[in-house]
Protein backbone atom coordinates (compact mmCIF):
# COMPACT_ATOMS: atom_id res chain seq x y z
CA UNK A 1 0.00 0.00 0.00
CA UNK A 2 1.20 3.50 -0.80
CA UNK A 3 0.38 4.65 2.70
CA UNK A 4 2.75 5.04 5.59
CA UNK A 5 -0.04 3.96 7.95
CA UNK A 6 -1.62 1.02 6.11
CA UNK A 7 1.73 -0.40 5.03
CA UNK A 8 2.05 -3.94 6.40
CA UNK A 9 5.74 -4.64 5.88
CA UNK A 10 6.32 -5.42 9.57
CA UNK A 11 3.22 -7.62 9.63
CA UNK A 12 4.55 -9.72 6.75
CA UNK A 13 8.01 -9.84 8.33
CA UNK A 14 6.53 -11.13 11.58
CA UNK A 15 4.73 -13.84 9.62
CA UNK A 16 8.08 -15.03 8.28
CA UNK A 17 9.55 -14.70 11.77
CA UNK A 18 6.76 -16.91 13.11
CA UNK A 19 7.82 -19.69 10.72
CA UNK A 20 11.45 -19.19 11.76
CA UNK A 21 10.54 -19.50 15.44
CA UNK A 22 8.71 -22.74 14.66
CA UNK A 23 11.83 -24.15 13.00
CA UNK A 24 14.05 -23.16 15.92
CA UNK A 25 11.63 -24.58 18.51
CA UNK A 26 11.12 -27.89 16.73
CA UNK A 27 14.80 -28.40 15.95
CA UNK A 28 15.75 -27.58 19.53
CA UNK A 29 13.16 -30.01 20.92
CA UNK A 30 14.21 -32.83 18.60
CA UNK A 31 17.90 -32.34 19.38
CA UNK A 32 17.11 -32.25 23.10
CA UNK A 33 15.25 -35.56 22.70
CA UNK A 34 18.26 -37.08 20.94
CA UNK A 35 16.82 -37.38 17.43
CA UNK A 36 19.76 -37.50 14.97
CA UNK A 37 20.21 -34.42 12.76
CA UNK A 38 20.89 -35.54 9.18
CA UNK A 39 21.68 -33.51 6.08
CA UNK A 40 18.18 -33.92 4.63
CA UNK A 41 16.71 -32.12 7.65
CA UNK A 42 18.32 -28.90 6.35
CA UNK A 43 15.57 -28.79 3.69
CA UNK A 44 12.78 -28.68 6.30
CA UNK A 45 12.86 -24.89 6.92
CA UNK A 46 11.83 -24.23 3.32
CA UNK A 47 8.73 -26.40 3.76
CA UNK A 48 7.84 -24.73 7.04
CA UNK A 49 8.33 -21.29 5.50
CA UNK A 50 5.92 -22.13 2.68
CA UNK A 51 3.17 -23.34 5.02
CA UNK A 52 3.81 -20.54 7.54
CA UNK A 53 3.52 -17.80 4.91
CA UNK A 54 0.37 -19.43 3.53
CA UNK A 55 -1.19 -19.41 7.02
CA UNK A 56 -0.12 -15.78 7.40
CA UNK A 57 -1.94 -14.79 4.20
CA UNK A 58 -5.07 -16.60 5.38
CA UNK A 59 -5.00 -14.79 8.73
CA UNK A 60 -4.49 -11.37 7.13
CA UNK A 61 -7.20 -11.99 4.54
CA UNK A 62 -9.73 -13.01 7.20
CA UNK A 63 -8.74 -10.01 9.33
CA UNK A 64 -9.31 -7.60 6.45
CA UNK A 65 -12.58 -9.33 5.60
CA UNK A 66 -13.88 -9.07 9.18
CA UNK A 67 -14.12 -5.28 8.88
CA UNK A 68 -17.19 -5.74 6.64
CA UNK A 69 -19.17 -7.51 9.37
CA UNK A 70 -17.82 -5.89 12.52
CA UNK A 71 -16.98 -2.35 13.56
CA UNK A 72 -13.31 -1.56 13.10
CA UNK A 73 -12.76 -0.41 16.66
CA UNK A 74 -14.08 -3.69 18.17
CA UNK A 75 -10.76 -5.53 18.19
CA UNK A 76 -11.96 -8.54 20.21
CA UNK A 77 -14.91 -9.18 17.92
CA UNK A 78 -12.73 -8.84 14.83
CA UNK A 79 -10.19 -11.29 16.24
CA UNK A 80 -13.00 -13.71 17.02
CA UNK A 81 -14.33 -13.43 13.48
CA UNK A 82 -10.80 -13.81 12.08
CA UNK A 83 -10.14 -17.01 14.00
CA UNK A 84 -13.59 -18.33 13.13
CA UNK A 85 -12.76 -18.08 9.44
CA UNK A 86 -9.01 -18.75 9.42
CA UNK A 87 -8.53 -21.34 12.16
CA UNK A 88 -10.47 -24.04 10.31
CA UNK A 89 -8.37 -23.73 7.16
CA UNK A 90 -5.10 -23.46 9.08
CA UNK A 91 -5.99 -26.45 11.29
CA UNK A 92 -6.88 -28.70 8.36
CA UNK A 93 -3.68 -27.76 6.54
CA UNK A 94 -1.59 -28.50 9.64
CA UNK A 95 -3.32 -31.81 10.37
CA UNK A 96 -2.79 -33.14 6.85
CA UNK A 97 0.85 -32.08 6.80
CA UNK A 98 1.62 -33.47 10.24
CA UNK A 99 -0.14 -36.74 9.45
CA UNK A 100 1.75 -37.11 6.17
CA UNK A 101 5.16 -36.60 7.76
CA UNK A 102 4.51 -38.68 10.86
CA UNK A 103 3.45 -41.59 8.63
CA UNK A 104 6.90 -41.23 7.07
CA UNK A 105 8.48 -42.07 10.43
CA UNK A 106 7.49 -45.71 9.87
CA UNK A 107 10.11 -46.09 7.17
CA UNK A 108 13.15 -48.30 7.67
CA UNK A 109 15.55 -45.54 6.53
CA UNK A 110 16.90 -43.65 9.58
CA UNK A 111 17.62 -40.47 7.57
CA UNK A 112 14.04 -40.30 6.25
CA UNK A 113 12.70 -41.03 9.73
CA UNK A 114 14.67 -38.14 11.21
CA UNK A 115 13.57 -35.79 8.42
CA UNK A 116 9.91 -36.64 8.98
CA UNK A 117 10.18 -36.24 12.76
CA UNK A 118 11.83 -32.83 12.49
CA UNK A 119 9.43 -31.57 9.81
CA UNK A 120 6.24 -32.91 11.38
CA UNK A 121 7.13 -31.37 14.74
CA UNK A 122 7.97 -28.07 13.02
CA UNK A 123 4.48 -27.99 11.47
CA UNK A 124 2.95 -28.33 14.94
CA UNK A 125 5.01 -25.43 16.27
CA UNK A 126 4.19 -23.39 13.16
CA UNK A 127 0.49 -23.87 13.89
CA UNK A 128 0.93 -22.79 17.51
CA UNK A 129 2.95 -19.68 16.64
CA UNK A 130 0.50 -18.67 13.90
CA UNK A 131 -2.49 -18.72 16.26
CA UNK A 132 -0.66 -17.09 19.18
CA UNK A 133 2.33 -14.99 18.17
CA UNK A 134 1.05 -13.82 14.80
CA UNK A 135 -2.44 -13.19 16.16
CA UNK A 136 -0.94 -10.88 18.77
CA UNK A 137 1.04 -9.07 16.06
CA UNK A 138 -2.21 -8.52 14.14
CA UNK A 139 -3.72 -6.76 17.15
CA UNK A 140 -0.64 -4.62 17.76
CA UNK A 141 -0.55 -3.60 14.10
CA UNK A 142 -4.25 -2.72 14.26
CA UNK A 143 -3.70 -0.51 17.31
CA UNK A 144 -0.88 1.26 15.50
CA UNK A 145 -3.18 1.95 12.53
CA UNK A 146 -5.95 3.21 14.80
CA UNK A 147 -3.58 5.79 16.26
CA UNK A 148 -2.38 6.81 12.78
CA UNK A 149 1.22 5.98 13.50
CA UNK A 150 3.95 5.53 10.89
CA UNK A 151 4.68 1.90 9.98
CA UNK A 152 8.46 2.32 10.47
CA UNK A 153 9.03 4.93 13.20
CA UNK A 154 5.59 4.63 14.90
CA UNK A 155 5.26 8.42 15.11
CA UNK A 156 1.85 10.09 14.57
CA UNK A 157 1.38 11.27 10.97
CA UNK A 158 -1.00 13.63 9.22
CA UNK A 159 -4.03 12.19 7.46
CA UNK A 160 -5.08 14.97 5.08
CA UNK A 161 -3.48 15.22 1.67
CA UNK A 162 -0.95 17.95 1.04
CA UNK A 163 -0.94 18.70 -2.66
CA UNK A 164 1.81 21.26 -2.35
CA UNK A 165 4.27 18.56 -1.38
CA UNK A 166 5.87 16.00 -3.67
CA UNK A 167 4.34 12.58 -4.26
CA UNK A 168 7.22 10.95 -2.39
CA UNK A 169 6.49 13.14 0.63
CA UNK A 170 2.80 12.27 0.47
CA UNK A 171 3.55 8.56 0.37
CA UNK A 172 6.11 8.59 3.19
CA UNK A 173 4.93 11.32 5.52
CA UNK A 174 1.10 11.45 5.44
CA UNK A 175 -1.59 8.83 5.92
CA UNK A 176 -2.55 8.32 2.30
CA UNK A 177 -1.13 9.51 -1.00
CA UNK A 178 -4.66 9.95 -2.36
CA UNK A 179 -7.57 11.80 -0.80
CA UNK A 180 -9.05 8.67 0.77
CA UNK A 181 -9.20 8.01 4.47
CA UNK A 182 -6.46 5.77 5.79
CA UNK A 183 -9.11 3.43 7.21
CA UNK A 184 -10.66 2.59 3.84
CA UNK A 185 -9.95 -0.79 2.34
CA UNK A 186 -11.08 -1.21 -1.27
CA UNK A 187 -12.10 -4.63 -2.53
CA UNK A 188 -9.23 -6.47 -4.19
CA UNK A 189 -9.62 -7.26 -7.93
CA UNK A 190 -8.81 -10.93 -7.30
CA UNK A 191 -11.64 -11.12 -4.75
CA UNK A 192 -14.02 -9.55 -7.28
CA UNK A 193 -13.04 -12.11 -9.91
CA UNK A 194 -13.65 -15.13 -7.67
CA UNK A 195 -16.86 -13.72 -6.22
CA UNK A 196 -18.50 -12.46 -9.43
CA UNK A 197 -17.19 -14.82 -12.11
CA UNK A 198 -15.31 -17.88 -10.82
CA UNK A 199 -17.84 -18.84 -8.12
CA UNK A 200 -21.00 -18.55 -10.26
CA UNK A 201 -19.28 -20.43 -13.09
CA UNK A 202 -18.51 -23.45 -10.91
CA UNK A 203 -21.95 -23.50 -9.31
CA UNK A 204 -23.50 -24.21 -12.70
CA UNK A 205 -24.89 -27.78 -12.66
CA UNK A 206 -23.18 -28.82 -15.91
CA UNK A 207 -19.85 -27.48 -14.71
CA UNK A 208 -20.27 -29.34 -11.42
CA UNK A 209 -20.98 -32.55 -13.33
CA UNK A 210 -17.86 -32.00 -15.43
CA UNK A 211 -15.77 -31.44 -12.31
CA UNK A 212 -17.03 -34.70 -10.80
CA UNK A 213 -16.17 -36.59 -13.98
CA UNK A 214 -12.72 -35.04 -14.15
CA UNK A 215 -12.09 -35.88 -10.51
CA UNK A 216 -13.17 -39.48 -11.12
CA UNK A 217 -10.72 -39.70 -14.02
CA UNK A 218 -8.00 -38.21 -11.83
CA UNK A 219 -8.63 -40.76 -9.05
CA UNK A 220 -8.63 -43.63 -11.57
CA UNK A 221 -5.37 -42.43 -13.09
CA UNK A 222 -3.82 -42.07 -9.65
CA UNK A 223 -4.78 -45.62 -8.66
CA UNK A 224 -3.36 -46.96 -11.92
CA UNK A 225 -0.16 -44.97 -11.40
CA UNK A 226 0.26 -46.41 -7.89
CA UNK A 227 0.11 -49.94 -9.32
CA UNK A 228 2.82 -49.13 -11.88
CA UNK A 229 5.32 -47.33 -9.67
CA UNK A 230 8.62 -49.07 -9.04
CA UNK A 231 11.35 -48.49 -6.48
CA UNK A 232 14.71 -47.28 -7.63
CA UNK A 233 16.63 -44.10 -8.16
CA UNK A 234 19.25 -42.93 -10.60
CA UNK A 235 22.18 -41.80 -8.45
CA UNK A 236 23.10 -39.24 -11.09
CA UNK A 237 20.03 -37.24 -10.13
CA UNK A 238 21.41 -36.72 -6.63
CA UNK A 239 24.49 -34.81 -7.81
CA UNK A 240 24.93 -31.37 -9.30
CA UNK A 241 25.27 -31.02 -13.06
CA UNK A 242 29.01 -30.33 -12.89
CA UNK A 243 29.82 -33.11 -10.41
CA UNK A 244 32.35 -35.82 -11.26
CA UNK A 245 29.79 -38.36 -10.04
CA UNK A 246 27.72 -37.94 -13.20
CA UNK A 247 30.70 -38.60 -15.48
CA UNK A 248 31.64 -41.61 -13.34
CA UNK A 249 28.24 -43.25 -13.75
CA UNK A 250 28.14 -42.38 -17.46
CA UNK A 251 31.49 -44.12 -17.99
CA UNK A 252 30.41 -47.03 -15.82
CA UNK A 253 27.29 -47.55 -17.94
CA UNK A 254 29.21 -47.10 -21.20
CA UNK A 255 32.23 -49.35 -20.55
CA UNK A 256 31.32 -51.74 -17.76
CA UNK A 257 27.54 -52.25 -17.85
CA UNK A 258 27.82 -55.35 -20.09
CA UNK A 259 29.75 -57.24 -17.42
CA UNK A 260 26.93 -57.14 -14.94
CA UNK A 261 27.32 -57.15 -11.15
CA UNK A 262 30.41 -58.56 -9.49
CA UNK A 263 29.97 -62.11 -8.14
CA UNK A 264 32.04 -63.29 -5.17
CA UNK A 265 32.49 -66.79 -3.74
CA UNK A 266 32.92 -67.26 -0.01
CA UNK A 267 34.33 -70.48 1.39
CA UNK A 268 32.83 -70.92 4.83
CA UNK A 269 35.00 -72.85 7.28
CA UNK A 270 38.63 -73.85 7.48
CA UNK A 271 40.35 -74.97 4.27
CA UNK A 272 43.60 -76.92 3.94
CA UNK A 273 45.19 -74.71 1.36
CA UNK A 274 48.51 -76.59 1.75
CA UNK A 275 46.82 -79.67 0.21
CA UNK A 276 47.25 -79.64 -3.58
CA UNK A 277 44.06 -81.63 -4.16
CA UNK A 278 42.04 -79.05 -2.21
CA UNK A 279 43.49 -76.24 -4.29
CA UNK A 280 42.60 -78.11 -7.49
CA UNK A 281 39.08 -78.67 -6.22
CA UNK A 282 38.66 -74.97 -5.51
CA UNK A 283 40.02 -74.08 -8.91
CA UNK A 284 37.66 -76.51 -10.63
CA UNK A 285 34.77 -75.04 -8.64
CA UNK A 286 35.65 -71.56 -9.82
CA UNK A 287 35.89 -72.67 -13.46
CA UNK A 288 32.50 -74.35 -13.22
CA UNK A 289 31.01 -71.19 -11.72
CA UNK A 290 32.53 -69.04 -14.49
Amino acid sequence: RLSCIRNNIWLASCGVLSAGLAVLSSFGLMMYCGVPFVVTVANAPFLILGVGVDDMFIMIACWEKSVKQIEKSDTKARMGETYTEAAVSVTITTLTDVLAFFIGTWTAFPSVRSFCLYTGTAFIFCYIYTLTFFGAVLVLNHKREEKNRHWLICMPVKIDENKSKSRLYNVCCIGNCSGESSESEPEHPVSKFFERYYGPFFTNKWVKLLVVLLYGAYVGGSIYGCTQIREGIDLRNLATDDSYVIQYYNDDDKYFSKYGPRVMVVVNGSVDYWNASVRVAIENCMKSLE
